[in-house]
């Protein structure tokens, strides 16, 4: 049986879910709700309707899993606990500070109206976090060190586009090498946020924006810049479309721990990604779980779920019997 799919939303992050649809087999892309005009949308999967959200309520027996591709931090805090009414429901949520109350918002949605719902899946959070709970298992005398980057951080990109004055935007993360080395030699160090990253800005003003007043909103943005070094560049619109149309990024996760009896033996975990498609990636890893949210609903278990509660078997297209003979 396959898991029939909806996509709300419709830009970098709605196209990686069709593309990744479509690497699969048991799942079927069904229909792309928008708040756009429909006739304005041509997806690359044919026979797919494109349908104004004002409509979703009719597909409530034709989605299993209707992935929320919110064009915003902002979008998602209110979408998801309320489209959790009507869909089992998935998102990638990625303000880390504010996935308690996200989750609590989207389980008590979920679990009123029994359906099965995710929050904050893609690479961090998501695999970056299964990394880190595995790495401070098995090594519990230890620090965990994440670095993001270098790469757009679309989030990021998109909090420096919502500024006034602000035409258009790109934010790069990048690893501070210096930190990056202490952590890779088992070095142990302390490091604030600012040592770990930089974050460097190319943006592109409106006419008549005031250039001083856009870069000390980006550069205090609370939960955003205000903790890092910060550069900002001012460019054009050609510059831009030259030079920052890609969507690349990465990063690494680190667990540097100790074992033996006087902690004399030293031990360095190390996971990275590097990515050519930041959407299409996280793309990806949505559509395993949504496979799993389908699983999980059909089996009665709703309410919120992250990734810390989703067992691997329920991702696979493979069966059981499969994983434990080509992947155990």
């Amino acid at each position: 049986m396959k898991t029939r799919i909806g996509i709300l939303g419709y830009g970098n992050l709605g196209r990686g879910i069709e593309c990744a649809v479509r690497e699969t087999s048991d799942m079927e892309l069904c229909a792309v709700f928008t708040r756009r005009d429909p006739s304005s949308i041509t997806l690359k999967t044919e026979n797919v309707p494109v349908v104004s959200v004002n409509d979703i309520q009719d597909w409530t027996d034709k989605i299993d899993v209707l992935v929320l591709c919110g064009g915003s931090a902002t979008d998602l805090p209110v979408q998801t606990p309320e489209y959790a009414k009507y869909f089992n429901v998935i998102d990638s949520f990625d303000t880390h500070a504010n996935i308690p109350q996200h989750f609590a918002a989207v389980d008590e949605a979920a679990k009123a109206n029994n359906h099965a719902a995710m929050i904050s899946v893609g690479w961090d959070p998501g695999m970056f976090s299964l990394i880190r709970a595995y790495s401070s298992a098995i090594l519990p005398n230890g620090k965990d060190y994440t670095f993001w980057g270098k790469g757009v951080s679309q989030g990021h990109s998109d909090a420096v586009r919502r500024i006034e004055g602000v035409a258009n935007a790109k934010q790069y993360t990048i690893p501070v090498d210096a930190a990056l080395e202490a952590v890779r030699n088992g070095e142990n160090p302390e490091l604030s946020t600012r040592q770990k990253h930089t974050r460097e800005c190319f943006v592109v003003l409106k006419e008549g924006a005031d250039a001083a007043k856009v870069e000390k909103e980006i550069v205090e943005m609370p939960n955003y810049f205000a903790d890092y070094d910060t550069t900002v560049h001012f460019i054009s619109a050609e510059e831009f479309a030259r030079d920052h149309s890609g969507l690349a990024h990465g990063g690494f996760v680190f667990r540097s721990g100790s074992t033996g009896i006087d902690h004399e033996h030293k031990h360095v975990i190390e996971f990275s990604l590097k990515l050519d498609s930041n959407p299409e990636f996280t793309s990806s890893v949505i559509i395993a779980y949504a496979r799993a949210i389908r699983r999980l609903a059909e089996k009665g278990d709703f309410g919120c779920k992250t990734v810390f509660d989703i067992p691997p078997v329920l991702l696979s297209e493979m069966s059981p019997e499969e994983m434990r003979s080509h992947l155990l």
